[in-house]
């Protein structure tokens, strides 16, 4: 008999405790039935690194009458978020080693396409685990999850993840608990390996 899947949320550009949790696990699927709830702004909001020091960037939504789901809620074409946002990234992490590296891949994600927000985040989720070569197996929404994560779980081992080389340290400290982005500019290659120490160093104690 298989072993039913751990259950992740729908998450835009999640911190990088996010992707640990989810490496341990051989299967995962995400929560694409989840109810659209509007002071839900992690689903659709990530935090970076500024000039100043943590900044979130959201991804504006429109929901249609009727709709009850993420799925069914669509990105919207407001504040032009597909010019400022990747503008938003360059000034946080042009100067990192990677940024030029990795950029590229995420650029048709910032688009003015009228898709459903569940549809954008599991196109950046693709994109991510690509790059950390994450081995968890993506299966179909279970009825019944081996486990369920929630924001919580990836706050507590953020809390208490190792520090890793930030572009802005110097000035700014270390801050725990960025979008895995953070980890993609700063680290690249090297963020796979930073997320499999992360998880022996520390998930035993969340």
């Amino acid at each position: 008999m298989k072993t039913a899947p751990a259950l992740f949320p729908i998450r835009l550009f999640p911190p990088a405790s996010f992707y640990a949790l989810m490496a341990r696990e051989p299967a995962v699927a995400f929560d694409t039935e989840a109810r659209y709830v509007k002071g839900e702004k992690d689903t659709h909001r990530f935090a970076i690194a500024d000039t100043r020091g943590p900044l979130r960037l959201t991804v504006p939504v429109s929901r249609p009458s009727g709709a009850t789901l993420w799925k069914e809620t669509l990105v919207s074409d407001h504040g032009r978020w597909w010019e400022t946002m990747p503008t938003a990234l360059e000034s946080a992490y042009g100067r990192t080693p990677f940024f030029e590296f990795y950029i590229d891949r995420f650029m048709p994600l910032f688009s003015p396409e009228p898709i459903a927000v569940t549809e954008l985040c599991l196109r950046a989720d693709s994109i991510v685990r690509g790059i950390l070569r994450t081995p968890s197996v993506i299966v179909e929404r279970p009825e019944i999850a081996a486990r369920v994560y929630t924001d919580a779980d990836f706050a507590a081992l953020s809390a208490s993840m190792p520090r890793h080389w930030q572009v802005r340290e110097q000035s700014l400290g270390f801050i725990p608990g960025l979008s895995v982005l953070d980890l993609i500019f700063n680290l690249g290659p090297e963020a796979e390996i930073y997320l499999d120490s992360m998880l022996t160093n520390t998930v035993d104690k969340c």
